[in-house]
């Protein structure tokens, strides 16, 4: 029985897709070979926006047209936002709209010993654990909270028997991921209201993992600036050769005008005083961020405001969007919609300034010792990695370092990358 999986979006996403492919594994089912035909193929789509539609399409008609004889079973945000849609496309077998399904979906398939995660079974160094599922805010670009409207936190211990296993199996980095995983533990406080000694927070999690014994490294994925507590901060300040010091906080402009417009709830000073918080707390922290360019009605001041913050914050990274009408969101009929080539001009800005800052920051951190992940070669005994601040190093090793971590000192910048410097030996 051959099996060909094929995901879309957010690592969310990724994490759902691992954990349906090992429960098809435990009872047989392998990963299709190069060229060779499957079973069954699963696509996991993206709708965040327009084109997310359209590549699942593409994904989806070109997996029914090479495998002709195959269950197509699609799920995932666009289909749970357009099941009808979905189900008249070529080939389509299923249409799996709720992800809390997914065990119902192995039954279904003969598994008879459902998993409640994924144990690491792999080559892969980096696992994605999702932590809780659903977000509760409304902002008006984002199509999100209709399909995922549900808050769902996994318990805790559960979690950490996850995180045992995959460190167990050799995964050198956990990246804690959810919908909003800030709201972790949000959906269990609610039915503990009178009783605060019950609550459980992200900081309770991430000190809960960060007490497991192994060679690994815990980072969070995306997360709201506000919900950046002192208590999450203390838990990394306390943990730092298991807790990664970066941070990816979603600020999507700078400026207050376009923030409230966008129905995000804190405007741009609160943002700028959490990362200021975090430098006086940790030891040259990465932050990076996404950005929304060419919202509508954004004068050129405003984006001005927006380079301004960007500044200020120092972000290592920036990932930019122009602004992309989602049909079904407040932010689709507003007026004064952003023509093209202005959202292209400032997106170019955005860039030049972007390099600029990530460079600033890379140099920032010579002469600092770095925990690099090596995960390719790029030349005879010559490698790349991730560091702990999320900054690629390329650097000099012997032996075969891939999927290892190998200590390195920060040393000159070029070409966007860290040149990793072998460390003094006394």
């Amino acid at each position: 029985m051959k099996l060909k999986t094929h995901t879309l979006g957010c690592k969310v996403n990724q994490y759902e897709t691992e954990y349906l492919r090992e429960g098809l594994a435990s009872i047989g089912w392998q990963d299709t070979a190069e060229g060779e035909a499957a079973d069954l193929c699963v696509v996991n789509t993206c709708t965040v926006t327009a084109e997310g539609d359209s590549k699942s399409r593409q994904v989806i008609r070109r997996l029914a047209r090479e495998n002709p004889s195959a269950k197509l079973v699609v799920m995932g945000c666009y289909a749970t936002r357009a099941p009808e849609e979905v189900k008249a496309l070529p080939g389509v077998t299923e249409v799996l709209t709720d992800k809390r399904e997914l065990p119902d979906l192995l039954g279904r398939f003969g598994v008879t010993d459902i998993p409640t995660g994924v144990t690491g079974i792999g080559t892969r160094k980096r696992a994605y654990v999702k932590v809780q599922d659903g977000c509760l805010l409304r902002c008006s670009f984002c199509i999100i909270p209709s399909v995922r409207p549900n808050l769902a936190s996994r318990p805790l211990e559960e979690i950490v028997n996850e995180v045992e296993n995959l460190v167990a199996h050799g995964r050198r980095e956990i990246v804690l991921t959810g919908i909003h995983l800030g709201h972790y533990g949000v959906d269990f406080n609610r039915e503990n209201l009178r009783d605060k000694s019950a609550w459980v927070r992200l900081s309770d999690l991430l000190r809960r993992l960060a007490e497991i014994p192994g060679d690994f490294r815990l980072r969070l994925s995306s997360i709201e600036a506000t919900e950046v507590t002192h208590e999450l901060i203390d838990v990394m300040a306390e943990n730092p050769q298991k807790v990664c010091p970066h941070l990816h906080l979603s600020m999507q402009s700078g400026s207050d005008g376009v923030l409230r417009r966008m129905r995000r709830r804190w405007g741009s000073r609160r943002f700028l005083d959490r990362c200021h918080l975090l430098r006086e707390r940790l030891d040259r922290p990465a932050i990076t961020t996404d950005v929304i360019v060419g919202f509508p009605g954004e004068t050129d001041a405003e984006f001005e405001e927006t380079l301004a913050a960007c500044r200020e914050a120092g972000f290592s990274k920036i990932h930019a969007f122009p602004f992309s009408r989602r049909r079904g969101t407040p932010a689709w009929d507003m007026p004064h919609q952003i023509e093209k080539h202005v959202k292209q001009e400032r997106m170019q800005r955005l860039a030049e300034l972007e390099a600029e800052l990530r460079d600033d920051y890379y140099r920032s951190l010579t002469g600092m010792p770095l925990r690099v992940l090596v995960e390719g070669r790029v030349g005879e005994d010559r490698y790349v990695g991730s560091s702990c601040r999320y900054a690629p190093v390329e650097l000099s090793a012997t032996g075969n370092p891939l999927a290892q971590f190998v200590d390195v000192i920060a040393g000159p910048v070029a070409s966007g990358q860290i040149e990793g410097m072998e460390p003094r030996r006394n």
